[in-house]
């Protein structure tokens, strides 16, 4: 338990860093992002209330207190990837723009699943 209990944390913190890191890009309206935004054909103020969304979905991984919020955190980042890659596939972009969405997503599921078989180890 000990061991899928650091691992869980170990995932959850860094995932959570890097949405905290690219909340703070879309708030900031940092050049890299707006980019894209233009490209898709997303409104600029878009950037910033992905950028909150994302940052607090990461306080909401975080907690252990809310489970539902924690749930629902994790299904915005996945709609969050999963609209990133439509969106990228929909205005006719290239298979190599296509896969980061796909990893982001991969990755995501990490802490996830570990958050998973903890609460199971946890609770059993």
């Amino acid at each position: 338990m000990k061991s899928i209990k650091t691992w869980y944390w170990v995932a959850t913190i860094i995932f959570a860093l890097l949405m905290l890191m690219d909340g703070f890009g879309g708030i900031t309206q940092q050049e890299a992002g707006k980019e894209v935004f233009r490209h898709l054909g997303y409104p600029m103020y878009l950037l910033e209330i992905c950028g909150v969304a994302k940052i607090l979905g990461a306080i909401a991984i975080l907690q252990n207190f809310l489970k539902v919020i924690k749930e629902w955190a994790y299904a915005g980042f996945a709609i969050n990837f999963i609209g990133a890659l439509a969106s990228r596939a929909l205005v006719g972009d290239e298979i190599a723009l296509l896969i980061p969405p796909v990893v982001a997503l991969m990755i995501m599921f990490i802490p996830y699943i570990l958050w998973k078989k903890y609460e199971n180890v946890k609770n059993s």
